[in-house]
């Protein structure tokens, strides 16, 4: 279960916040502060991470499932001008490793196959006209993902309106996209304290990215404010 405390005993008005969470979305949310450079470093990627955008748990719709056009929710995005990181969390404390491996579900990896479908069709000339979109790739995209029996979103509804925006904000910053620069990136949170060996077998394209807490966690809690900031 992930969760969070908000301590406000210093300020009532913000400023000198203490927030500190639990869990995977947490250790997530503060690698994103802390270890940006770190994950670009991994594909010789050399912008300053200020100069990247971040998406902290884009939804695209809730369970995945066939003859659906939702395909469930990243842990994050990062853009950078150079790539495009599409990326999945697991804590290991979870022991979801087994026998030193770590298999992703298939709806997750297929969440990356569409995304990236979607990432590589976009042009901004869609910008405001999804439903143009919509009508000129359909049948390429029925095809390609005939066997799980998906399809694209019709104008109007939440996910169409969620996909534009990414779409149009990743494109703004990083201007080409192709498949070779689209990453599939699984952020492995481990703590040296607790012995663990990070060396995990992942099936599929992805890039394992190891990220060790345990020097910021404090009883499994991680400050995302507070420390730093105040």
């Amino acid at each position: 279960m992930d969760g969070n405390c908000i301590d406000g005993r210093k300020s009532t008005d913000g400023i000198r916040l203490k927030i500190i969470g639990y869990g995977e979305d947490a250790l997530t949310f503060w690698a994103l502060k802390q270890q940006v450079s770190k994950i670009l470093n991994e594909f010789q990627d050399k912008p300053a991470p200020s100069n990247c955008l971040v998406f902290y748990r884009p939804s695209f719709g809730r369970r995945s499932r066939k003859g659906s056009s939702i395909f469930g929710e990243f842990d994050a995005i990062i853009v950078s001008s150079k790539n495009v990181y599409l990326i999945e969390s697991k804590w290991g404390n979870l022991g979801q490793s087994k026998e030193n491996r770590l298999v992703l579900r298939r709806e997750q990896t297929l969440r990356h196959q569409i995304f990236s479908w979607y990432l590589t069709h976009w042009d901004e000339k869609y910008r405001g006209h999804w439903g143009n979109f919509v009508e000129e790739h359909q049948d390429d995209f029925k095809r390609e993902f005939k066997s799980d029996e998906k399809t694209m979103p019709q104008k109007g509804k939440l996910l169409a309106t969620n996909l534009e925006y990414v779409l149009t904000k990743s494109v703004e910053y990083c201007r080409t996209i192709t498949y070779h620069n689209i990453k599939n990136v699984l952020l492995f949170f481990h703590s040296n304290k607790k012995k663990m060996k990070p060396q995990v077998e992942i099936r599929g394209a992805f890039t394992m990215i190891p990220i060790d807490y345990s020097e910021e966690v404090e009883g499994n809690f991680v400050t995302l404010f507070g420390k730093e900031d105040a």
